[in-house]
């Protein structure tokens, strides 16, 4: 005879730990889901994509039942500019997802800015395909070229930022030449001043020695007190020699 009680322990077991698992897979996945909501974006809103929409969508003025009707060459220009936008954030992800693994193999980052950066790229894988159905819905087969475009808006873009930022360092950097110029004038200029001040002193020196000089030569020449002491000496020399003759 078969003994089912016994029988029953193991599948009831089984069964017990298989609903567990189950729960707690549930459970996990419900908290992880809701941990990945609230962790911040990556990027910051798209406003391209919500004036397109906002466009596409536009809601009628009061007392009129039909909305206002948007041309396609506007809805195209705004297609265009959200399809510029994300080709931005389309280099952004490819620059920083090798970084950003690299960094997350050594530990220097948390699962946390992973599943952002994952999330992320999916986000723009959506936006693409997106952008695509509209690109069609706007005109035939544009949806294959729309993206060549908005590369070359993007590129166009980045040199025009970048010349204006050399024109703007050049202009920052002529205006300190000049200041430095200027201050290299200045102390040239007091340094020159200060020598010809310098010059002028031992000229004025010499010219009193000068004079000086000028004076002693005068009165040895028209019989100073030296020169009439020796002529009176020379007198009295000769009389004491005729006296003793």
């Amino acid at each position: 005879m078969v003994d089912w009680v016994s029988l029953s322990v193991p599948f009831a077991y089984l069964g017990i730990l298989v609903g567990s698992l189950a729960t707690f897979s549930s459970l996990y996945r419900k908290r992880k889901t809701a941990k990945s909501l609230s962790l911040e974006p990556w990027f910051p809103t798209h406003l391209q994509r919500d004036i397109y929409l906002s466009l596409l969508h536009l809601e009628p003025e009061p007392g009129k039942d039909k909305p206002p009707t948007v041309p396609d060459g506007v809805l195209k220009a705004a297609l265009l500019q959200r399809a510029t936008e994300d080709i931005k954030r389309i280099l952004e992800v490819r620059n920083a997802k090798q970084a950003l693994n690299n960094l997350l193999q050594r530990g220097s980052v948390g699962d946390d800015l992973w599943q952002r950066f994952q999330r992320a790229e999916k986000e723009v894988e959506v936006e693409l395909r997106d952008v695509v159905d509209e690109a069609n819905a706007l005109q035939a087969n544009w949806g294959q070229t729309i993206f060549q475009s908005a590369n070359e808006m993007h590129h166009n873009a980045t040199l025009r930022a970048k010349l204006s930022e050399i024109q703007a360092k050049g202009k920052r950097d002529r205006e300190r030449w000049d200041q430095e110029k200027a201050a290299i004038q200045t102390s040239f200029m007091k340094e020159l001043n200060e020598d010809e001040q310098e010059s002028v002193k031992p000229a004025s020196v010499l010219g009193a020695d000068k004079i000086g000089s000028d004076e002693d030569a005068v009165l040895v020449e028209g019989g100073g007190p030296a020169a009439s002491g020796a002529s009176t000496g020379s007198k009295g020399a000769g009389k004491k020699r005729k006296g003793k003759k």
